[in-house]
């Protein structure tokens, strides 16, 4: 996918009818992976431009209110040189400003759709724990069966807490383990346990099984949507 750079829309001419040309390329794409319910990592990347344009806004008006006094300690540095450049400029600058307003409205209406997947993602997702739950649930792994498929995913999981500015937030990592057939004899607590003897690092693991009966993309949407489903089901559980 054609990636847009950080500043795109103040880089080089600036141009509506041109910016807006690259950016409706760009939002064809993001809808693209979309229609395929691919979310990821397009999404992501929609929403650091979104962010991005939105605080490069909001830092203009916080710069005509303390021009022409020098200004420092600014997050991004590189908007900030930007600003600068323009500020003397009123027709450069009204230009920039319907870029940023065409190109806000337009990235609203995507990232709206791209949610509307997620949640639907979200809302078909069943988890269950498997047997015994040990106390602490921080580590350990999940079944992911996706579709009517008999193929079950084993990944493990571990979480992890960090902070941003006043809040602390959970995070997971995982790493695929292995593929299991399901079947009448071959039932999740027995796929557990065949774990437990062959992973002895973790001789009671917190074990969950995800379900959806609908099938997506694994690596574009089912794990990402599953990871922050599963966070969220561990720390309402706690």
């Amino acid at each position: 996918m054609k990636q847009l750079s950080e500043t795109w829309f103040a880089e080089g001419y600036i141009d509506f009818e041109l910016k807006k040309y690259t950016l409706l390329a760009y939002l064809q794409q993001i809808n693209g992976h979309f229609t395929q319910n691919k979310l990821y990592p397009q999404l992501a990347d929609l929403i650091f431009h979104y962010n991005n344009i939105i605080a490069f806004r909001e830092n203009k008006k916080y710069l005509q209110e303390q021009f022409p006094k020098k200004l420092t300690g600014i997050q991004l540095e590189k908007l900030q040189l930007l600003y600068e450049q323009m500020m003397a400029d009123d027709e450069v600058m009204t230009e920039l400003e319907q870029i940023i307003h065409y190109a806000a409205e337009r990235m609203r209406s995507t990232i709206h759709s791209g949610t509307e997947i997620y949640e639907f993602v979200e809302e078909k997702l069943n988890i269950s724990p498997i047997g015994i739950m040990p106390l602490d649930t921080q580590e350990g792994y999940f079944f992911l069966s996706n579709g009517n498929a008999r193929r079950t995913r084993i990944y493990h999981y571990r979480l992890s807490i960090f902070e941003k500015r006043d809040a602390r937030y959970r995070s997971m990592r995982t790493s695929y383990v292995d593929m299991r057939y399901r079947g009448i004899s071959t039932t999740y607590e027995q796929i557990k346990a065949e774990l437990i003897r062959s992973k002895q690092e973790l001789p009671n693991p917190a074990v969950y099984a995800i379900e959806t009966e609908l099938k997506f993309p694994v690596e574009e949407t089912l794990l990402p949507v599953v990871k922050r489903s599963l966070v969220k089901f561990i720390s309402d559980a706690a």
